[in-house]
């Protein structure tokens, strides 16, 4: 019988077909079974937030998607004490929000978000202490289900600082204004209204020594004596206060005749 030279050419097309179509179903289904990298969202929140009691705190939350929210994107705030367990949720959001009906955070809850800018944000209104814990973010908008679809921030509530009433700040006004600006004033006055002194003409003289008509008190004739204004009484030293007054209380002397007080 003989021997066909090309038989061995036809038991071989069988098998490189079958690989290829191997190949192709493999390529296929990994394509099909891989994440894809247009269907992924990420979602963001702060590490942590502080507030102080009886005020309003923004729990700020905002995420990424390849796709653009519908009304199947929906929103979930979780709540988890510092004491621990399981984290409850309190806050939904699915085309309109659903404050919480119950709970601590029942009429303390509002929604701030716009799922259009990719913001997902809610406020707690009057913190108190309690409030103090870990706060979860989760948003879901199919078909971007893979991702980071969560995050968490941790929020710490102090108790308000006092402040300061408006009658206490004008009593601390009054004490330490009011005294600095009558001796501000005192002092402009001073400068102001120079004090009257002595004529710098007149040479030294003894102590013993009188002019005729001193000795007496007797003033000569035609010099007048200019009493002192008030601005001259505030401004004397204390010498010249004496010696003005020693002057006011001499009693008038006869300017014919003064007996010798020798």
């Amino acid at each position: 019988m003989p021997v066909n030279p090309f038989s061995h050419v036809k038991m071989r097309r069988p098998r490189r077909e079958t690989t290829a179509l191997n190949v192709v179903l493999l390529l296929y289904l990994f394509s099909f079974l891989a994440p894809s990298p247009v269907s992924s969202i990420k979602v963001n929140t702060p590490a942590e937030l502080h507030g102080s009691k009886g005020e309003a705190v923004t729990l700020s939350c905002t995420f990424t998607s390849t796709s653009r929210p519908t009304s199947k994107m929906t929103v979930d705030w979780s709540y988890r004490p510092q004491s621990g367990g399981p984290p409850q949720t309190f806050f939904h959001f699915s085309s309109r929000a659903f404050p919480p009906l119950d709970g601590q955070f029942t009429g303390r809850i509002q929604w701030q978000g716009s799922p259009a800018r990719g913001d997902a944000s809610i406020s707690l209104i009057n913190a108190t202490l309690n409030d103090n814990g870990t706060y979860i973010c989760s948003v879901r908008n199919p078909p971007d289900v893979h991702g980071s679809p969560t995050s968490h921030t941790v929020l710490t509530v102090t108790p308000k600082a006092p402040s300061i009433r408006f009658s206490d700040v004008a009593v601390l006004l009054a004490f330490i204004l009011l005294p600095s600006a009558i001796i501000t004033l005192i002092l402009i006055g001073r400068m102001l209204c120079p004090k009257k002194r002595r004529s710098q003409s007149k040479a030294y003289r003894s102590p013993i020594e009188v002019t005729e008509g001193e000795e007496y008190g007797i003033h000569p004739p035609g010099d007048k004596v200019k009493r002192a204004s008030c601005c001259d009484l505030c401004l004397m030293d204390t010498d010249d206060e004496e010696e003005y007054y020693n002057v006011e209380k001499r009693p008038p002397v006869d300017e014919g005749y003064a007996e010798s007080q020798c």
